[in-house]
């Protein structure tokens, strides 16, 4: 396997989340980012603001709650746990619930419909994050399709469903929602700053706006951490510590706009046989990490804090489809330091049938913020903060 695969993702966060501010050399270096994201910048004002006078309205789907889960960032900010632990309240409180996604680099046009109850179509079908949200919350509707407003219309009229998330919903404007919830990460904030990219922001800062909530996913490593030596083998492109999160906490301040903070933690080891271990299954045992995520870091740091000894790692872009050579080769790495491969749920998804990788699972904790989250989702019997 080529170095690039690896270094491609940490190359662009370096670029996104600088540790400090630019000096000038770097600036002019990277300047033609800079005039390219004049055009997307102007295109994005242009379509906001056709919104902002009525140009274009929003259709609202009348009986139906929805509530959209988008970010500002492109990648990595936590936004499909943060979805599957809406369904999963909502559910438990006998919602009637569907998930309306897109299917980020499906290889199909067609509208999907499906739930983790029934048989699942393939990931070049519907995507990886959609197979994911219904293995997870088998209880939730999926519809998957680029016109969002139509699945909401099926949503309620063929299934009658009273409440959908509208994931990766912030800059799909075409489908009028009840709550705008916004996810931020602490560990990077909204990085430098700039626009798509020259930087990682898909909308001005200013439209955070139109939030109704703020989704704070909390850092778990102190800001400046830095992977522990050792964990990766000498002259590794992640050797060094990512600089995603290195740049500390940059939140946005927004007036009148409600928080919630949280905490993403692993719950669970999934062996290759699917059944479910605890957490220290792997302390202390070598492993070689496989991803395809927007900011790896995170999955590296998460791997240490479970005490697993990462000796290797195969990065890949994100939602990166895994060819059978890239596979082998990684097995084969893996094999030659007495590894096993370890990866995340939404890539476990995109692995062939039988390939064996043990998966770490991830859950969400409610630091703050629990009565605001019961009031976005519309819940009853709202608790205080305590």
């Amino acid at each position: 396997m080529s170095n690039a695969p690896t270094e491609a993702p940490t190359a662009i966060e370096r670029v996104f989340y600088p540790p400090t501010a630019e000096p000038w050399g770097r600036r002019a270096l990277l300047s033609p980012l800079t005039a390219l994201s004049w055009p997307y910048a102007a295109a994005v004002h242009l379509r906001r603001a056709l919104y902002d006078t009525g140009l274009l309205r929003a259709e609202r789907v009348e009986g139906l709650r929805v509530i959209s889960v988008g970010n500002v960032n492109v990648g990595g900010t936590g936004k499909t746990p943060a979805v599957l632990h809406l369904a999963e309240m909502l559910v438990r409180e006998g919602r009637k619930v569907g998930i309306l996604t897109r299917g980020y680099g499906r290889g199909s046009r067609e509208p999907l419909t499906f739930t983790g109850s029934e048989p699942l179509p393939s990931v070049d079908d519907a995507g990886d994050e959609p197979l994911l949200l219904a293995r997870r919350c088998p209880q939730a509707r999926l519809f998957v399709g680029a016109d969002r407003v139509s699945s909401a219309y099926r949503a309620r009229d063929e299934f009658g469903l009273d409440t959908v998330l509208l994931d990766d919903g912030f800059q799909h404007r075409r489908l009028a929602r009840d709550e705008d919830l916004v996810v931020v990460d602490e560990a990077v904030g909204l990085g430098n700053g700039h626009m798509l990219p020259r930087g990682p922001l898909r909308e001005p800062r200013s439209s955070l706006r139109r939030a109704t909530l703020l989704w704070v996913r909390a850092s778990s490593v102190a800001p400046g951490a830095a992977l522990p030596a050792g964990s990766l083998p000498p002259g590794s492109p992640l050797s060094a510590p990512p600089s995603m999160e290195t740049t500390g906490p940059d939140l946005p301040e927004v007036s009148g706009i409600a928080r919630v903070r949280t905490r993403y933690r692993p719950t669970a080891w999934l062996e290759p046989s699917g059944r479910v271990l605890a957490t220290d299954a792997l302390a202390g045992q070598p492993v070689l990490a496989l991803a395809g995520l927007a900011r790896p870091g995170g999955f590296l740091r998460t791997l240490h804090s479970l005490g697993a000894e990462v000796r290797d790692a195969a990065l890949f872009p994100d939602h990166h489809r895994f060819t059978a050579d890239e596979l082998r080769d990684v097995e084969s790495r893996a094999a030659r330091q007495g590894a096993r491969v370890v990866t995340t749920e939404k890539d476990a998804v995109r692995l062939p049938p039988g390939y064996s990788a043990w998966v770490v699972r991830l859950g969400v904790e409610v630091l703050e913020g629990e009565s605001h989250l019961r009031r976005a989702l519309g819940l009853a019997d709202v608790p205080r903060d305590l």
